[in-house]
């Protein structure tokens, strides 16, 4: 991840092992953010909140992910809690001193009627970097989450690195999903067709909450292949949405992502408690 402003920290070569922590808590009239843990290249930051919601953004402070580093950030909404958490800039994999595959694993946990916003900037896969990234995400039945996720493959006339992604998702103890991806070579087919189709910015839009309205069938966004395309579906799980985009630039799929949330979920209000 790297810095919101200046020259990174030098790297020392040494595999870091960090996680950062995020607790919020319902006081009985406001969230507060009780625990703050910065940990290695994570720096916590909190932002003015909005709406009673609590606001963190993440920001880098060096250049991380590199080979060999594990990187997590452990994020909690207790019970009717409301969360946002950002990142201040784009998460870079990037070459380390090692062959080693770096690891960077997200935990997003919402409880009894607590809301969760998880909107980090871009993950850019560089050349020569190997990441393996987990989201691991569990939902209290009346809980609320609002997650994307958005990677792009390889900076401008790079080919993108080694990236897999898993994303499991777990309400009232249930799995609802989980799906795993792999971009970049040894990784077979991946920029073909029935992939990436050529595209190299691709993501996810989860949300999942009570008041949602089912959808029948899924909803395809696309007016033109080569400016990407999205896909909105249901979920077994009623109150789930996913909504899959590639596009060939990161600008491109966030409009493809914001169409999908504005389409699919017109009514939803993710973190405003009896509205």
């Amino acid at each position: 991840m790297t810095p919101a402003t200046g020259s990174p920290p030098t790297h020392t070569g040494v595999a870091v092992r960090a996680t950062a922590r995020i607790r919020a808590e319902h006081n009985g009239r406001a969230t507060t953010l009780p625990l703050l843990h910065s940990d290695g290249p994570f720096h916590l930051r909190r932002l003015r909140s909005s709406g009673g919601r609590a606001r963190v953004s993440v920001i880098g402070a060096m250049s991380a992910p590199l080979g060999g580093d594990r990187l997590a950030l452990d994020i909690t909404a207790r019970k009717r809690a409301e969360l946002e958490v950002t990142t201040a800039a784009a998460t870079i994999a990037l070459r380390g001193s090692t062959t080693d595959p770096a690891g960077y694993d997200v935990r997003l946990t919402a409880d009894e009627n607590a809301s969760l916003i998880w909107l980090p900037q871009p993950l850019i896969s560089t050349r020569g970097s190997t990441l393996h990234q987990t989201y691991t995400v569990d939902l209290a039945a009346s809980s609320r989450l609002l997650l994307r996720e958005e990677q792009l493959l390889g900076r401008t006339a790079e080919p993108p690195g080694h990236l897999t992604t898993r994303l499991t998702v777990r309400r009232a103890g249930r799995l609802i999903l989980d799906q795993h991806t792999t971009y970049g070579v040894p990784a077979l087919a991946w920029d073909g067709p029935a992939v990436l189709g050529g595209h190299r910015a691709c993501g996810q839009l989860l949300v999942v909450t009570p008041e949602l309205h089912p959808l029948e069938e899924p909803v395809h966004l696309s007016e033109d292949p080569a400016n990407g395309c999205a896909v909105l579906a249901p979920l077994a799980d009623s109150r789930a949405l996913l909504t899959t985009a590639i596009a060939p630039t990161p600008a491109r799929l966030r409009l493809l992502l914001d169409a999908a949330l504005a389409v699919g979920v017109p009514a939803m209000r993710c973190g405003r408690r009896g509205s």
